[in-house]
């Protein structure tokens, strides 16, 4: 798995019609910042409106995820997705000139070749992991499904399915390592039995459906007369089958290659998590409708986990900022530049490094005999590490100031002395509006709660 962020070295577009619309949309990857995540923009729409990869941006699952936000509608998703996370790319804006991605050959193959065809970038920033700690699973019984998500330090998945099916019988499929992915899931191809496809058609769904780009299971004995109804709704002169297989008898990729796209599919859905998974995931008849209800499962447990989780720090480990990208953003300078390190930070959460020394000049006059950090250095130093999330909400930050607006509920629990090293977590309470941020934080020593407060700040543009 990777360990830093990536993106891509440039823009490409792929183009073609969309599965379920039928309109022909041309989508172009392009490279985004560290911690921009996936996002959707619709270039057709009147002000390019973006739309985030978020499971609480799903508005339907009719047989595929659709996402909106701000008026936009982004259909049939879960492919696309799936070859960013696939080749593990963490930050890209994907423009859209229509309403759904192009099908393609029904699967993810062709994205991925375009997306390697112009390379990966590794970014200054470490993946956001979310570690599945303990076994969390979603059930619907009425349709014989369960999905499951199990401890493991890696990201590994197993799909199995049971349609009842004389031609597919019972399928499994596993990618026990992302590199997996470009040869052994990434080929394999959208599928629908043949008792669907009218009622898919009546549904005015897959106007952009064929044989090119999708498989269509035959289960049971068609007489002359059907074929030739299903040649006409497929816009085909002619359509055959044996007695039980696959219209037009498509040769499949992969004996398993049913349960290979289900596995691309819940890779795609899983993606609305909105950070990479460390976990093993089991899924026994997943869907859409199932892989975005257990995804909101696990997003709510990353919710709860960002209020009660202490933050750890592996000093082995590269930081996201050292000491010179911090300065390189905050204007402070000895002796008031008071963080060392930034260890994590995304769109609402930031967590810093402070390593408390004797050396610091503050203890000279406080406490002689008996050193005491001050309360309000630690106050300082939690602002200034507020002030690192406030500024990676916009773009070009070293072009604006951080200003300390107030503090409410301010309370130290335990004393800090040289020698400790202090976390501190600082995290949105609300969207930054019209530039004014507020927070809350926590300062942690040896995983012990020592300072907690709210904090309000403004943003101002320098030249203003």
């Amino acid at each position: 798995m990777n360990y830093k962020q990536h993106t891509i070295k440039g823009p490409v577009t792929v183009s073609g019609i969309g599965l379920h619309t039928g309109v022909v949309s041309n989508m172009t990857f392009k490279p985004a910042a560290a911690n921009h995540g996936y996002k959707f923009q619709r270039i057709d729409l009147e002000g390019q409106p973006t739309v985030n990869v978020d499971v609480d941006n799903v508005v339907d699952l009719s047989r595929g995820t659709t996402i909106e936000q701000n008026g936009a509608r982004v259909n049939t998703v879960e492919h696309t997705l799936a070859a960013l996370v696939g080749l593990q790319i963490d930050n890209v804006l994907i423009e859209l000139d229509g309403p759904e991605p192009p099908i393609m050959d029904g699967s993810s193959i062709e994205f991925v070749k375009a997306l390697l065809e112009v390379g990966l970038q590794e970014q200054n920033a470490l993946r956001n992991y979310f570690e599945i700690t303990e076994g969390v699973s979603y059930k619907d019984e009425n349709r014989g499904v369960e999905i499951a998500a199990l401890p493991l330090d890696d990201y590994r998945l197993t799909v199995m399915v049971d349609y009842n099916s004389p031609v597919l019988g019972s399928q499994h499929a596993s990618i026990t390592d992302m590199s997996q992915f470009e040869e052994q899931v990434a080929p394999c191809r959208t599928f629908c039995f043949l008792h669907e496809l009218e009622a898919l058609y009546k549904q005015n769904l897959i106007k952009g459906g064929d044989l090119d780009n999708a498989i269509v299971i035959v289960d049971r004995v068609v007489e002359e007369g059907e074929l030739e109804y299903l040649a006409d709704l497929l816009g085909k002169k002619k359509v055959k089958v044996e007695e039980e297989g696959i219209l037009n008898n498509t040769e499949l990729r992969f004996k398993n290659e049913m349960a290979r796209h289900k596995l691309l599919d819940l890779m795609g859905d899983l993606a609305l998590i909105g950070r990479p998974i460390k976990g093993q995931i089991l899924a026994a008849r997943p869907g859409h409708a199932a892989n975005i209800a257990f995804a909101r499962r696990v997003k709510k447990l990353i919710q709860e986990a960002s209020i009660k989780t202490v933050p750890t720090y592996d000093p082995k480990k590269p930081p996201v900022m050292d000491i010179n990208q911090i300065a390189a953003t905050l204007p402070h300078r000895y002796p008031f530049l008071l963080i060392d390190k930034i260890i994590h930070l995304d769109e609402t959460t930031v967590t810093g490094v402070k390593n408390v020394t004797m050396n610091e000049p503050f203890f000279q006059g406080h406490f002689p005999g008996n050193p005491v950090l001050p309360g309000v250095i630690q106050i300082e130093a939690m602002a200034q590490t507020g002030g690192i999330l406030v500024l990676n909400t916009v773009e070009n930050p070293e072009d604006y100031w951080t200003y300390f607006l107030g503090i409410d509920r301010c309370r130290f629990k335990r004393k800090v002395i040289p020698g400790d090293t202090i976390i501190f977590k600082c995290e949105l309470l609300a969207p930054v509006k019209r530039g004014i941020a507020k927070m809350s934080g926590q300062a942690f020593v040896g995983g012990q709660l020592v300072m907690e407060a709210e904090m309000s700040a403004s943003i101002v543009k320098k030249d203003a």
